[in-house]
Parts: C-alpha cells; sequence; structure tokens
C-alpha cells in the first residue's frame, strides 16, 4: 500500500481519545474525558426516533435536511439572533461534520487559517487534512481564566488569511468573546476579505444573565451575506451526542455548494435523527433551561472543590461543561491523566490534547447526572495527590 497523504500522516491522534481507551469498559474508573452528559437523550427525543423507525422512514433524505427541520431551525436561530432564513440553514450528520464542511468548501492546499487555541484538536486537524498553512493564536491565562490579546488576534488575521477559526464558549477552557470583541473581528475580517467560522455549538451552555438565554454570537452582528459560516450541534444542548447531528448557518449563495459536499460525504442526515430532532426544538423550551440549570450547580460544585486543593488554579468558566485547571508541579498533563485512570480510577482529558501552551492543563467534563460524582472525583484526585507528596 502507497503511503498516506503527508497532511494526514502528520496528524495527531486525538490523546483525549487514548485517555479514554485505558479506561473505557473499568467499572472502577469514573470518566470525565468525553465532552457530554452521562444522562440519556431525553425521552421525548428518544421515542419520536423510535416512532419514525415503526413507520418505515429508513430511507435517504435531501442532502440538506428535511424541509420542515430546516425550517424549524430557522424559526429557533431567529428566535435567538436576528431572523434568519431556511434557505441559509445546512443540516448536518454532527456538529464535526459541519466544520469539516466548512474546510472542504473553503480551503485550498497551501491556504493560510488562523485557529485560537487551546481548542478542541478537530478545529485544527480539519484546515490541515485540506493541506491549509495553519497559524494558531494562543489564549492566555491570567489567575486560571484564558483571555484573549485581541491586537496579537487582529495582527495574525491579513489579507492572506483565508479562513479565521473561533470557538466561544470554547472547550476546553471556557472563554468567552464579548459582542465587543466580535464586532472588531468581525469588521476586521471584512477588511482583509476572510472567512470566519464561529464554532458555537455552546451557546445555549452559558451561565450569564443575557436577553435570549445564549452567548454572544456572531449571528447577532452579521449580514447575510458575511463571509461568516457558524456551526451548531443538537449534542450539547439538547443531549444528543451519539446522534450525529448538527447544521450550519451560511451565505445562501454558498448553500449549493454544500449540498454537492453532503452528497460526497455521508449524502444526507438519517431521516429518524431528524424526526427526533424536530421532537427537541418542538420542546426546547422545558428541555435545554432545565440542561443549563443542572449544569450551573454541576460547575458551582466543582470548580470550587478544585480551587480549594492546594496548587490547583482554576477559574469559574462563564460557559461550556468543562472545567479547565492545572496543579502546580505536575506539568505533564498527558502523564498525569495516564496516571490517574491507573492508580485513581479517575478519567480526565490531558490539556495537551488541546495545545501546546496548555500541556501543563486538565480538563473534567462537569455534566453529571448526580452530583455526586464530581465530589467523589474530587475526593480521588485529592487522594492521589496526597499519595504523591502534595499534602
Amino acid at each position: 500500500m502507497g503511503a498516506m497523504r503527508q497532511a494526514i500522516d502528520r496528524l495527531q491522534g486525538s490523546l483525549i481519545r487514548e485517555i479514554a481507551n485505558a479506561g473505557m469498559g473499568r467499572a472502577d474508573v469514573l470518566a470525565f474525558w468525553f465532552g457530554e452528559s452521562d444522562e440519556a437523550t431525553p425521552e421525548l427525543i428518544r421515542r419520536a426516533a423510535i416512532e419514525s423507525l415503526e413507520r418505515g422512514e429508513t430511507f435517504y433524505s435531501q442532502n440538506l435536511g428535511l424541509p420542515e427541520l430546516r425550517d424549524a431551525l430557522a424559526q429557533y436561530t431567529t428566535s435567538l439572533h436576528p431572523p434568519v432564513d431556511a434557505a441559509r440553514i445546512v443540516v448536518t450528520s454532527g456538529g464535526v461534520n459541519g466544520l469539516m464542511l466548512a474546510s472542504q468548501a473553503l480551503v485550498d492546499a497551501g491556504d493560510e487559517v488562523v485557529v485560537v487555541t487551546p481548542v478542541w484538536p478537530n478545529l485544527v486537524a480539519q484546515p490541515a487534512i485540506m493541506g491549509a498553512v495553519v497559524r494558531c493564536v494562543a489564549l492566555a491565562p491570567v489567575d486560571g481564566a484564558w483571555t484573549l490579546d485581541m491586537d496579537a488576534l487582529l495582527s495574525a488575521v491579513t489579507p492572506r488569511t483565508r479562513m479565521l477559526v473561533l470557538n466561544a464558549p470554547n472547550n476546553p477552557t471556557g472563554w468567552t468573546l464579548t459582542r465587543a470583541e466580535q464586532q472588531r473581528i468581525l469588521d476586521h475580517c471584512r477588511v482583509t476579505g476572510t472567512w470566519l467560522l464561529a464554532d458555537e455549538v455552546y451557546e445555549r451552555l452559558y451561565f450569564e444573565p443575557t436577553h435570549n438565554g445564549c452567548a454572544p454570537s456572531f449571528l447577532d452582528i452579521a449580514a447575510p451575506d458575511d463571509r461568516l459560516v457558524v456551526a451548531h450541534s443538537f449534542s450539547k444542548s439538547f443531549l444528543m451526542t451519539g446522534w450525529r447531528l448538527g447544521w450550519l448557518v451560511v451565505p445562501a449563495a454558498m448553500v449549493d455548494a454544500l449540498g454537492k459536499l453532503i452528497e460526497f460525504n455521508t449524502s444526507c442526515a438519517s431521516v429518524f435523527t431528524q424526526r427526533a430532532a424536530l421532537a427537541a426544538l418542538a420542546h426546547r423550551d422545558e428541555i435545554t433551561p432545565a440542561i443549563v440549570a443542572h449544569l450551573k450547580t454541576c460547575r458551582d460544585t466543582l470548580v470550587p472543590l478544585l480551587a480549594a486543593i492546594p496548587g490547583v488554579e482554576a477559574a469559574l468558566p462563564r460557559g461550556g461543561m468543562y472545567a479547565f485547571f492545572r496543579i502546580a508541579g505536575f506539568d505533564d498533563s498527558l502523564d498525569v491523566a495516564r496516571r490517574l485512570v491507573t492508580e485513581a480510577g479517575l478519567g480526565l482529558a490531558p490539556g495537551a490534547a488541546f495545545a501546546p501552551e496548555a500541556a501543563g492543563w486538565l480538563r473534567w467534563c462537569f455534566a453529571a447526572k448526580d452530583t455526586a460524582r464530581l465530589v467523589e472525583g474530587v475526593r480521588r484526585l485529592r487522594g492521589w495527590l496526597a499519595e504523591n507528596g502534595r499534602f
């Protein structure tokens, strides 16, 4: 067999998966490594999929998604942001599929792409798969809270920059853009002609009071024809990680191209999954606010317990579902994560998975159905630190 493309050979395997693979299937491990709740999808959503299957809806659907789902997503988006027409909605087989489609549509080999890090590794890998030259602009931690040097970012985005990738609220740090920062970025990208890919899958998982119950979005300030792609997913706000269903909001002129790409990637999302999504949207006012309220309780349980451990630096995240923290004197997060699994039965994601600048940090997904699991996890972490001479 011939060699793989160099861009593929250079890809690093997921360090999160490496840790998870070491502990999956072990009943004694408390797993907080993946970005998902341990709570099952609400029953009414599951029931909608079951009823669709019982009707025999096991065939192909439209490339861009069921028209009724695109309409519902347009109504949902418009309830949170300025009006968005269904003609700008593209249904994808998961948020990650939508993000990959955006790179396939916009990035040629040799193009320059700027990504703000630390970030979910897929967002760096996807343009690299397309052969792009990826330049990273790092957030900086201040008392555990990660912040953006706006001047450094705007200096990095030039007329040579084909695409800027931003994830806010951010996985793993919880960092969130302000409206003023979004406006500066959008204005700058308009001048440079740069496409903006905004991963806003955590917009509803936001803990600050707002008029619309979500984090600031580029959709609030952009024109319909701006070079803006906003990626969303049913995974987080509806507890549907395993369903693999997402959507993009794009300029209308981009939709046909994405339809072709979907045909050549996955053809379409499954109908019964889309029926489940319609049920989720129909009951969004009872599902999502309850999820967010519980996540806030989880956050407010875990982070103070972590911050109370001597040598731990952790800040209360404004959005997302992660505590991102570091322990003084334990700078190799991959080694620490491996040891925590084997020695303490505690599964965390290593910061090294998200960027070199986060190599000394650990990510803890606090989306736990029972907060007692979080408390027990901290007890195990404290015990492990004591065994390693911390106390």
